[in-house]
């Protein structure tokens, strides 16, 4: 047995919080590319909600989850999720996330198949800095002058970083069905508060038997496949704020950081330290 319940605590209760008034930061031809800052305390969500406008999501620290559609993204702060216009989405916080928003004016989003889908994108240093000088804080409107001439060149420079950005593959699935869409989703607030099928299944009421079968029809995989995706992606945002191996096995329900080593080395074919790096 490769993993270990950790001792229950309370569930976690999100709280929504509705978006910031688009109308704000709406992108428009003269000024195609917008962004904001916002700080969103741990567990808190934005609702889901969608404009006529592109977006893309990133945190400065902290982890994000993003959902839209069919897909969720965990993402750390290396990394960007790419929305597209008039797509329902929503946000929320894993921990205490310092969150910048980049809204694209329709004439500048790529017309190519790729960019009409949810996708990650690596964030690199100048994308990075683009945006932290780009965005602007709505609860201190008085420091948030930024010259329209320097917001056109900064503008120029974050859309070429984009068309240049490496794409990466960290999203999960989603099911349709309601039962299972609330099960995969307290799956992805706490991986760890159950290891078995068994443990979530006396949780929702529901037999394993009818759980196991909603995977295969609703996702095509099976629970433990799924939930290793969901592991692999939390690891991956732990990873990349350099927490050690031991502690990202440890508050993933691994007895060990061997263990966890095992099963990252059977899911992709390669020890974590060379898995982490490469993604």
């Amino acid at each position: 047995m490769t993993a270990q319940s950790p001792p229950q605590r309370p569930r976690r209760q999100l709280v929504d919080t509705p978006p910031l008034d688009p109308r704000l930061y709406e992108p428009t031809a003269e000024r195609p590319l917008r962004a904001k800052a916002r700080v969103l305390a741990n567990h808190i969500r934005i609702e889901p909600h969608h404009h006529a406008w592109g977006q893309l999501v990133f945190s400065v620290t902290g982890v994000t989850r993003v959902s839209a559609g069919l897909s969720t993204f965990i993402v750390p702060p290396s990394r960007a999720v790419w929305i597209p216009p008039r797509r329902v989405h929503s946000v929320t916080a894993v921990e205490q996330a310092d969150l910048r928003t980049l809204y694209l004016h329709q004439a500048v989003v790529p017309d190519s198949v790729a960019w009409q889908e949810c996708r990650v994108l690596e964030v690199s240093p100048l994308l990075r800095e683009l945006v932290l000088q780009l965005a602007t804080d709505p609860d201190a409107p008085s420091t948030n002058e930024i010259d329209e001439r320097r917001e056109h060149h900064i503008a120029a420079l974050v859309l070429d970083e984009l068309q240049r950005a490496r794409q990466l593959r960290l999203g999960v699935d989603l099911p349709q069905d309601k039962r299972l869409l609330a099960l995969c989703e307290a799956i992805l607030d706490e991986p760890a508060r159950h290891a078995s099928l068994d443990g979530w299944a006396e949780e929702t009421g529901a037999s394993a038997r009818t759980i196991a079968r909603l995977f295969r029809q609703e996702l095509g995989t099976s629970f433990a496949q799924w939930r290793q995706q969901v592991l692999l992606a939390r690891a991956l945002s732990m990873a990349a704020r350099k927490r050690p191996m031991s502690h990202i096995a440890a508050e993933l329900g691994y007895a060990s950081a061997s263990a966890f080593t095992a099963m990252v080395t059977r899911a992709v074919g390669m020890p974590p330290s060379r898995f982490f790096a490469e993604a």
